[in-house]
């Protein structure tokens, strides 16, 4: 069974940009997962620190309002990896999940950790690239003319082990053939 990880699409991150376009792309993948009846879980990041933008409790730790109402479960976490400490992996064992889909919030870590730990669980994984998004930028690494969802999507699809799919592949593939 396939499942759509939906991750850190919280007020705190989608308020650092204009991310219209993640958003919209994000929203179509999860209608086609919904049209499907196939499972779609919210992931929420929290910090301890009162500072953060995702500190626990705040404004901006809830999932945003554009997509929140989507969710069919909601697992927190407090590391990268969705399934560092958390219920996902027994969430997804209940569910009979094997393949997973990632989208969300913070191309370069949160997603990209969960893609590696999912496939080091032994799921099928697709990261949907154009359907994530990060409030850093190529002058929050010092690395002018970076495009960070470009090269973590290049590094993935290197590995040979993550299928990486901007949002038109992946709807050909996978909805359009009606494969949901």
């Amino acid at each position: 069974m396939k499942a759509l990880l939906v991750i850190d699409v919280q007020n705190g991150i989608v308020n650092l940009g204009d991310f219209k376009t993640e958003l919209a792309l994000m929203e179509s993948v999860i209608k086609d997962f919904r049209t499907g009846s196939l499972p779609v879980i919210f992931v929420r990041h929290f910090d301890d620190s009162e500072e953060s933008p995702l500190y626990k409790g705040s404004v901006g730790s809830e999932l945003h309002g554009s997509l929140k109402d989507y969710a069919d479960y909601v697992i927190e976490k407090q590391t990268p990896s969705s399934f560092f400490k958390t219920n996902l992996a027994d969430t997804l064992d209940h569910l009979g999940v094997t393949h997973l889909f990632i989208i969300g919030f913070e191309t370069e870590f949160c997603c990209m950790f969960t893609a590696v730990s999912a496939f080091d669980r032994g799921y099928k994984v697709t990261l949907i690239k154009n359907a994530t998004g990060t409030g850093n930028t190529d002058e929050s690494y010092g690395m002018p003319g970076l495009d960070i969802r470009r090269f973590v999507g290049t590094v993935l699809q290197w590995s040979s082990v993550i299928e990486v799919l901007d949002y038109e592949k992946y709807a050909d593939k996978y909805f359009a053939e009606n494969m949901m």
